[in-house]
């Protein structure tokens, strides 16, 4: 036992010493805990130890024997509190605390030690410790803040004065222990004193410890200013309880030290958790306490909240709910609001909150909170009503205790978990299971109700699932078919249809209008109708599976429209039928087309008055206010009534605007498709009907008797399919105009390079003042009774500009963007000391002086001239004027006596020649080289701060005199001076300037350093600063100052929000590992970045004070700068670590701005003599009021398990904790009880903080019903911590975003875009541009990043206006917080429908009467995928989420409810945009099936001998069309007019042709691949998941067999597809002009297959060297051959990766569409066997019979090659036998056919071609019918077969990448082309120096 305790002894110490190591990595924040981080939970929950232990680490130091006592006491705690070590982690816990024990006592040598004397020496040591932080004197302030609400200006950090308190509470409490043994009349009777006159005055030390998130509402704290804030005191005021309330239970606890308020009598009445009742009681506060400061800040010693506040506050958080109640036309829970006090309504928002805080998954339910709510408030209301507090029985649970929790929620939760669990992991399809939206409709309906109150278990909306039983959904089932494409959006193909039938008939007509042309046009009715109909039998189709549970409204109205629609549709088309025979029987009387003419006119009229009444704004209203019975059934036939998309209209003046905007490209697209696509088409099809009986090549079954019907097809099919998707390419060419025009109205880019920032420097501070500062800041420094002349005014201005300008300088230092020499010449003085004009930056007056000096020099003309000359460059004149006025101003500070007379009068001469224009006559011009240099030499001395030089300055200044006495002034001046006997006497005697007044005054400093640079920096300062992400962003933010925003209100005024982040498990701090891990290139990422950004390592080095020559080793053995290295490389990653930074800069943005406006709370700001830029981050005033404003949450949704497996993202996330005293994380953990066999879980919602030991302190923690993962990841991470966000606007930021602080000053800015006028409605989503920063590191990057900002900004631009259809795209959109909070939250969970969350949240805003707009002068940082894998994860992901998009409910409410062109722009922008992309790539599909088609038919050359096909005009403007759009023409339409407007015409074009030179058709081409066949897949099959691309650097040569398991059926299988039927094409087509001809008709073709087939590896970095090849194609074939088994992964064996590419064939119509889909590879063998020359011109069925004959026989050859001997048995050597047999024979028959029959060599390589597709239509089917196959015995044979298809594949992908990787310079352009210059240059160089690492076998 003693061995077994020494080796635990040895652990535990190896262990405290591995913790000790790594918190010493992590930097000075990081304090060691010890075994304090070990306490388990189970005593921590009851018990204070940790608090204890901590304390112990605390005074190790200062006394090890009471830090032996606090340890003791700890372990005689945990023994009492688990004598028997039950509890998880508590035996090893005490284990090791008693080896701490007895470490200590063996280091003190302390094995004898009385221990009953412990008591007296922590007595002493605890009087002592309150005597050295005077902790009386902590008190005695608190006492007077609570009595007057002034804090002191001495009161210290706030942080050391917790950790005092901490530690003196731990104190307190051991003494406490201690006591009950010491002596009662000594020591003990003292303890018992203090504690007693502690218990008194309990405050000062638990007031501090008490947790709470931001405002200390459980207990006072004086370090925090939010308490004292007028605002906030008022509301707790407001929510106190009074005796005019329920009397509450005299044995109710109320948490902390506070008063009992509302949210007391609300958590005993409904049995709300009391964290969740403490969460919700600070988000009342924040809530009303804001909207009460935007009224006015209370002014009364009591102060008091405005009703108006609380009626805002009540209205907007109730909204929804009346909204509801309004709908089902049931009375509210209150009468009027009249009728309700101000008690009532913070009562009711109480409630409210509190519901929706403990809701959990239901908070995706908002009608049915409403529900909840409406119930709950009737029963609150009787409560009130009483005078004594009692319990609600619908939360009473069966022991008698109330927990809303239990009885409301959990049985809700427990019914959509059920229904979850049936998804089958998304699999399953969305008919077969209720998803959140179905469970949320149910209350849309008045038979709600009839769920009851207390709600009734066996209600229908309650009914849990039974195997194999549906239970039904809503009125909308997500069935996966693309049918739903047209039933969302059927008045657009209708639209397209009857366009295209009236234009082709005119064609036909050959383009006469006339009565016969206008009857013929007239068959659009018909066609109308029939459409009509068709729609009305899909919404009956497509409602399968809610007919048992749907509203009878709803299935009445489908069935009504059913019959009418059918009805119409036929009465129309037989009315017309008999106008056709009237017009071909030539009848005078035309009877029926009269009466069809009426018909049509009365019906096209009836449907424009209710699409008026319905979409047109001028309409809306009235038909809103119509009561008609008679009416309103007609509006309800018309148009479904939902509780959302109502009011789907806008104003008349933006109706018409993007009215205007669709008529335009109307006009294009149908002038385009009439005269390029159809007309020409008119001429050759009518030859083809008329032609006599062609000569087929193969046996036609269709076309041969049926006037070439299929040829016709041929020729129409891509004219057709480019028609339905060129309106498409006309909207992208005219938002790209109108976004242009747009973005120069609102003056973007007009400063784009750093010399427009110089020359336009001089307007900037005016126009910041003018937007970015408040009316309170400018009161305060403007001074209003004194006239402003210019020069004063521009001074002002500089002045309050300087600080925030200072700010950003000093975080581009600090972000390592510019060098401290930048940072001295990109500052701007304060302008606020005495001096007369305006001091600018030195960068715009650098050198300036010197150029002066030469114009002086050089000048033949008066004074005058000069200074006209000087002034001509404004800065010249600044720094001239600034010099001159300094050197006074100095001299004079230096000086006294005979040397300040000396000064005195030099300057007054100079001044009057000045004046009297003879200053050449008084200086010496030449000499004033020769006095600056003097002057410099003295300045130079004075800057540096060290007294001792004062006899050298005044050496420097004695030489001035000289100087300027004798050289510079004229003889007449220079001989008074001598002659002067004051003067003379000082000389004479040696005390003229003997000694100086060392300069102290920060002014005198400040201008000295100033001028010292301004006299020596020779160099232009014209490319300062040098970075280029540096003057991106001031010349952004020197722009944004020029457009149109909103005026800054005060910080106390502005709206609150959060920011709002969801984070997962990815990266948060790059370890040192991580730095120095080297990929197989030898390439590390610190080296990576390291040429990448070369300046700013330059900077990093120089802000931690290490030279270049120390390398990477001093770093990381310096804790301190190892973790400044990981934070600089991780600042320049997608990590947490760069976006919590970034978002933290809003908080120090607010600090600043809070600061100079200075809101007094008692503080006597004049005794502060901190500088500005210094003062604000040590205010407590600014930091509170910062905090009352903004709040940084971080959802860390397994932060928990990363803590318990101790995972360094767990680490990292704690230190971002510690350094950011703001930011909070929220997690979900995970407490596991009961037995091994049985173990129940139980999920909390917890926040925490870092609290003073920079340990994780539990805010709250929110009991969950379950898990509440029930659908997809990201939403329900976001929805579980939404609840713990404040304010009115949330920011949501991706943890791969970044912010600045120059952009976070404009953010109250922004937020008064919610009180702007935006059209009918206020904004509920605020559009944010963004700036893509991950461009730089590759071409890829760079092509996306271009791509991204092109949409993020113009594109985007144009959907908000004018077309109003922009959504919410992912982040950084901010929302209205309480809008959405009510509504359903920020984005929606459903599995796989809503995969793409982020949009959906657009959808709801906009259905839910929302508004969304768009604002650029503000910009977040955004990171994108930077490798070719990487982005087609990432396209793949939002083309599925399009194709679920589709099926959802959402998308075809928009698509029916939005007026005609408010649909068009919604379609065009969101799914239309990918059916347009895959109809580009169909559009190549149909061409060529089609070119085949005439091919193998052989009527190509049959129909050319008759005549000249005419129809080449149409088939150019087709694929000219396709392949504009193929390689990414359109995309980068929007993007060239980005760069015009922001880079310059002269960039744009470069960076264009840049591009394209960096073969970015290739990529756009690839792209287009990806998003067609995730898309198309989606729709087809599901499989749309969240597919993780991973965010780091990306400069690894990816595998070859990675790439083909990514892209080997998107693209490689199409692309080879494609290639065939080219070569079918070239083989057997006739196209005039030969083969070349043909490979120019279909030049975009082969461009799409190579791209498809070879970007991968274009793209792949090292992807052609030699030695990379070589050992790809062992990774491949061995990947290939590998045979896998039982959980061997798709990336280790073919088998397994072939068995997961067919999982997305799931369901029965999937088969039928894959199979009906896989039968067009037949025509490749059905074709070319009757062109072989074996056939001749034998055209029967036969000759293609016995093909299949042959195929078979070859088949079964396959199967004896590759029949496996473990198969055969005893019979290998037979089995070789027959093989060989085999061989021989098939050789000679081959020999023999060719020999003696017609078979050519040609045929032989012809059958090969017909013979792939056969089998590849084998293999799919096969897979397809998988099941069947199986059962057959055939699937062994199948998977061999396909195993040779991927062999031949990969052959055909490998031959010309291993052809090429031959040529090493091939290699070296490919890095060029991938990566910057830099980059390429140090990878070639590290190659070298590393020995080549990658061909070295190590």
């Amino acid at each position: 036992m003693a061995r077994v305790r020494m080796n635990w002894e040895r652990l535990v110490r190896a262990t405290l010493s591995r913790e000790q190591l790594r918190n010493a990595g992590q930097g000075p924040e990081r304090i060691g805990s010890g075994i304090a981080g070990a306490v388990p939970a189970s005593l921590g929950r009851s018990s204070n130890i940790d608090a204890i232990l901590q304390a112990a680490d605390e005074i190790q130091d200062e006394d090890p024997n009471v830090a032996r006592i606090l340890c003791e006491q700890a372990y005689s705690m945990a023994q009492n509190l688990d004598p028997n070590s039950d509890g998880r982690g508590v035996l090893q816990f005490k284990t090791g605390l008693m080896s701490i024990i007895q470490q200590k006592l063996a280091k003190k040598d302390l094995h004898q030690l009385d221990r009953s004397h412990d008591t007296e020496r922590l007595w002493e040591f605890y009087q002592k410790y309150k005597r050295r932080h005077r902790v009386d004197d902590i008190r005695s302030q608190e006492q007077n803040l609570r009595e007057s609400g002034i804090f002191s200006t001495s009161m210290g950090d706030g942080t050391e004065m917790r950790k005092v308190i901490a530690t003196l509470r731990a104190l307190v409490e051991v003494l406490e222990a201690l006591s009950k043994d010491a002596d009662p009349y000594g020591v003990g009777r003292q303890i018992m004193e203090e504690l007693q006159r502690i218990k008194k005055d309990e405050a000062t030390l638990s007031g501090e410890l008490t947790p709470y998130n931001i405002v200390p509402l459980e207990a006072p704290s004086f370090t925090n200013a939010i308490g004292i804030f007028p605002e906030v005191r008022g509301v707790i005021s407001a929510i106190r309880y009074t005796e005019q309330f329920p009397r509450l239970p005299a044995n109710l606890e109320i948490s902390g030290q506070r008063d009992a308020d509302m949210f007391d009598l609300l958590e005993y009445v409904f049995g709300f958790q009391k964290d969740n009742t403490r969460n919700q009681r600070e988000n009342l506060v924040l809530s009303v306490a804001n909207a009460q400061a935007r009224l006015g800040i209370p002014v009364d010693p009591e102060p008091k909240i405005d009703e108006k506040a609380i009626n805002e506050v009540f209205l907007k958080v109730l909204d929804n709910y009346i909204k509801w109640c309004k709908y089902l036309r049931i009375r509210l829970a209150w009468n009027s609001m009249q009728a309700i006090n101000r008690d009532r309504k913070l009562f009711l928002v109480s409630l409210y909150f509190l519901v929706w805080g403990e809701a959990a998954n239901v908070r995706f339910l908002p009608e049915c909170l409403c529900y909840i709510f409406h119930h709950m408030a009737k029963e609150l209301d009787a409560v009130l009503d009483h005078g004594e507090a009692n319990t609600a029985p619908s939360c009473m649970t069966e022991n008698g205790s109330v927990s809303f929790l239990e009885k409301i929620i959990c049985p809700i939760y427990e019914t959509m978990a059920a229904e979850a669990a049936r998804n089958n992991n998304g699999k399953a399809s969305h008919s077969a299971w209720r998803n959140y939206d179905d469970f949320n409709e149910y209350f849309w309906s008045p038979a709600c109700f009839e769920l009851r109150w207390p709600m009734r278990t066996d209600s229908p909306f309650l009914l849990k699932p039974r195997k194999g039983k549906r239970t039904g959904k809503s009125t909308f089932v997500e069935h996966r078919t693309f049918l739903h494409l047209y039933r969302s959006f059927h008045r657009l193909w209708i639209f397209l249809l009857l366009m295209f039938q009236a234009l082709s008939i005119i064609a036909f007509k050959d383009g006469h209008i006339n009565l016969d042309t206008f009857k013929t046009v007239l068959s659009i009715g018909p066609t109308f109708t029939i459409m009509n109909f068709i729609e009305s039998c899909l919404d009956v189709l497509l409602m399968f599976g809610a007919y048992t549970t749907a509203r009878g409204m709803a299935i009445s109205r489908v069935v009504i429209r059913f019959f009418w629609c059918g009805l119409a549709a036929a009465f129309i088309t037989y009315v017309y039928l008999k106008v056709l025979e009237e017009q071909n029987q030539r009848n005078s009387n035309s009877y029926y087309f009269r009466i069809y003419v009426l018909v049509l006119g009365v019906y096209a009229a009836v449907r424009v008055v209710f699409a008026l009444l319905l979409k047109c704004p001028a309409c809306h209203t009235l038909s809103a206010m119509s009561d008609q019975s008679f009416f309103q059934f007609f509006k309800w036939i018309y148009q479904e009534r939902y509780y959302v998309g109502r009011g789907l209209y806008e104003r008349i003046s933006d109706y018409c605007r993007y009215v205007l905007f669709w008529l335009v490209i109307f006009v294009c697209k149908f002038l385009f498709a009439y005269f390029l696509e159809i007309r020409p088409l008119v001429k050759p099809t009518r030859i083809i009907v008329d032609l006599p009986s062609l000569q087929y090549s193969w046996h036609d079954l269709i076309s041969k008797n049926n006037n070439n019907v299929l040829t016709v097809a041929s020729l129409w099919a891509p004219v057709i399919a480019i028609y339905l998707m060129d309106i498409h390419i006309w909207y992208t060419v005219l938002s790209a105009i109108i976004g242009g025009v747009m973005g120069a109205r609102a003056r973007l880019g007009e400063i784009r390079s750093i010399e427009m920032v110089h020359k336009r420097f001089e307007s900037f501070p005016e126009a910041f003042v003018k937007n970015l500062v408040s009316p309170q800041a400018k009161r305060m420094t403007f001074d209003e009774q004194a006239p402003q002349v210019a020069q004063e005014l521009n001074r002002e201005y500089a002045s309050i500009f300087s600080p925030f300008w200072n700010e950003i300088i000093k975080s581009l230092r600090e972000e390592d963007f510019i060098s401290n020499r930048e940072m001295d010449l990109l500052s701007i003085p304060s302008n606020a000391g005495s001096l007369r004009l305006v001091q600018w930056p030195l960068f715009l007056l650098s050198s300036k002086i010197f150029l002066a000096i030469d114009l002086a020099l050089d000048c033949k003309d008066t004074p005058a001239d000069l200074w006209n000359r000087i002034c001509r460059d404004e800065y010249m004149a600044y720094a001239v004027q600034e010099c001159y006025y300094s050197v006074e101003k100095i001299l004079h500070s230096l000086v006294d006596g005979e040397g300040r007379l000396w000064v005195e009068r030099i300057f007054r001469e100079i001044n009057n020649s000045i004046s009297d224009g003879s200053l050449f006559t008084t200086l010496t011009l030449k000499k004033i080289p020769l006095v600056l240099t003097r002057f410099s030499a003295l300045f130079g001395l004075l800057r540096n701060e060290n007294p001792d030089l004062a006899n050298g300055a005044a050496k420097a200044l004695f030489d001035i005199y000289e100087v300027v006495t004798h050289d510079l002034l004229s003889s007449d001046l220079r001989e008074q001076l001598d002659t002067w006997n004051i003067l003379a006497r000082a000389r004479n005697e040696r005390r003229l300037f003997s000694s100086i007044e060392w300069p102290r005054d920060p002014e005198i400093k400040e201008q000295v350093k100033r001028l010292y640079l301004l006299l020596t920096v020779k160099d232009s300062a014209a490319n300062i600063p040098k970075n280029l992400e540096a003057r991106r962003r001031l010349e952004f933010f020197a722009n944004s100052l020029f457009m149109d925003m909103p005026p800054a209100t005060p910080v106390s005024e502005m709206i609150p929000f959060c920011v709002f982040t969801p984070y997962y498990s990815e990266t948060v701090l790059y370890s040192i590992s991580d730095l120095q891990k080297e990929n197989e290139d030898g390439i590390s990422i610190l080296f990576y970045l390291q040429k990448i950004f070369p300046d700013e390592w330059e900077n990093f080095l120089e802000r931690i004070g290490q030279s270049e020559s120390g390398g990477e080793v001093d770093l990381q053995e310096n804790s301190s700068d190892s973790l400044e290295l990981r934070f600089w490389v991780s600042y320049r990653g997608q990590t947490l670590a760069r976006t919590v930074r970034g978002m933290m800069y809003y908080r120090r943005a607010l600090m600043l701005q809070s600061y100079l406006e200075r809101r007094s709370l008692g503080v006597d700001y004049t005794q502060n003599s901190l500088p500005l830029t210094q003062g604000f981050e040590l205010s407590r005033e600014s930091r509170a009021q910062a905090d009352l404003k903004f709040t940084y949450v971080v959802s860390c949704q397994i932060y928990g398990q990363q803590k318990q497996r101790k995972a360094p993202e767990a680490a990292d996330i704690s230190l971002l904790l510690q350094r950011n005293e703001a930011l909070r994380v929220a997690f979900i953990h995970v407490e596991e009880t009961g037995t091994t066999d049985k173990v129940s879980r139980e999920f909390y919602s917890k926040l925490v903080k870092a609290d003073i030991h920079g340990k994780d302190q539990e805010i709250y923690s929110i009991k969950l019903p379950g898990d509440p993962k029930l659908g997809e990841g990201k939403p329900e991470n976001q929805n579980h911590a939404i609840i713990f966000t404040r304010g009115e606007a949330i920011q949501t930021i991706d943890m791969n975003q970044d912010n600045y602080l120059e952009e976070a000053m404009k953010m109250r800015n922004l937020l008064e875009e919610f009180r702007r006028d935006h059209g009918i409605r206020h904004p509920t989503i605020l559009g944010v541009r963004e700036h893509v920063f991950t461009g730089s590191v590759s071409s890829l990057a760079w092509f996306m990043s271009n791509q991204e900002t092109s949409f993020v900004t113009l594109g985007q631009r144009v959907l908000a206006y004018p077309l109003k259809v922009r959504m919410h795209y992912g982040h950084p959109d901010v929302f209205d917080r309480v809008f959405h909070i009510t509504r359903g939250g920020i984005s929606k969970a459903s599995r796989v429908i809503n995969i793409s969350e982020d949009i959906y949240a657009g959808f709801n805003s906009t259905l839910r009467q929302g508004n969304i707009t768009h604002h650029e002068y503000i910009q977040v940082g955004k990171g994108r995928d930077v490798g070719l894998n990487q982005i087609a994860l990432f396209e793949g992901k939002v083309a599925g989420g399009n194709g679920e998009q589709v099926l959802s409910r959402d998308v075809y409410r928009l698509g029916q409810l939005f007026d005609f062109f408010r649909m068009l722009s919604f379609y065009f922008t969101t799914v239309g945009y990918y059916v347009c992309t895959m109809m580009t790539v169909l559009t190549v599909y149909i061409f060529l099936y089609g070119r085949a088609y005439l091919a193998f038919s052989g009527l190509d050359r049959g129909i050319s001998r008759y005549a000249k096909l005419t129809g080449n005009t149409s088939l150019n403007a087709v694929l000219n069309a396709q392949f504009l759009v193929q390689i990414g023409v359109f995309t980068a339409v929007p993007m060239i007019m980005g760069f015009i407007l922001e880079m310059g015409l002269l960039k744009a074009v470069f960076s264009f042709i840049t591009m394209q030179l960096q073969l970015c058709s290739v990529f756009f081409t690839f792209s287009l691949g990806t998003r067609t066949h995730y898309f198309g897949r989606t729709i087809l099959h599901g499989g749309a998941k969240y597919r993780a691309t991973g965010r780091g650097f990306v400069v690894q040569h990816i595998k070859f067999a990675e790439n083909y398991r990514l892209y080997s059926r998107s693209h490689f299988v199409k692309a080879l597809e494609v290639a065939l039927l080219l070569i079918v094409y070239l083989a057997y087509g006739y196209i005039e002009g030969g083969g070349f001809s043909a490979v120019l008709l279909t030049l975009s073709s082969w461009f799409l297959v190579i791209s498809w087939l070879f970007a991968p590896y274009i793209f792949n970095p090292s992807g052609f060297e030699w030695q990379k090849t070589v050992e790809d194609f062992d990774d491949w074939t061995s990947w290939l051959l590998y045979k896998g088994g039982v959980g061997v992964k798709g990336d280790n064996s073919w088998e397994a990766w072939w068995e997961e590419e067919q999982a997305h064939i799931q369901t029965l119509r999937g088969r039928i569409l894959e199979t009906i889909l896989s039968l067009r590879f037949l025509i490749f063998q059905y074709g070319i066997v009757y062109k072989l020359h074996l056939t001749g011109k034998d055209t029967s069925v036969a000759i293609y019979g016995f093909s299949w004959v042959i195929l078979v026989f070859i088949v079964m050859i396959f199967k004896i090659f590759t029949l496996s001997p473990k198969r055969s048995g005893n019979f290998q050597l037979m089995l070789r036998f027959v093989q060989g047999v085999t061989s021989i024979g098939l050789v000679l028959a081959v020999a023999l056919v060719v020999f003696f029959t017609d078979l050519s060599i040609a045929d032989l390589f012809a059958s090969i071609l017909a013979f792939i597709p056969t089998g590849w239509l084998i293999i799919c089917l096969s897979i397809t019918w998988k099941k069947i196959v199986r059962r057959l015995g055939l699937w062994d044979s199948v998977r061999e077969f396909s195993r040779m298809y991927d062999a031949g594949m990969g052959m055909i992908l490998f031959a010309p990448v291993a052809l090429m990787s031959w040529f090493p310079f091939i290699s070296t352009f490919q890095s060029r082309l991938l990566f910057n210059q830099a980059f390429s240059r140090g990878l070639e160089i590290s190659l070298i120096l590393a020995g080549n690492k990658a061909n070295v076998d190590t």
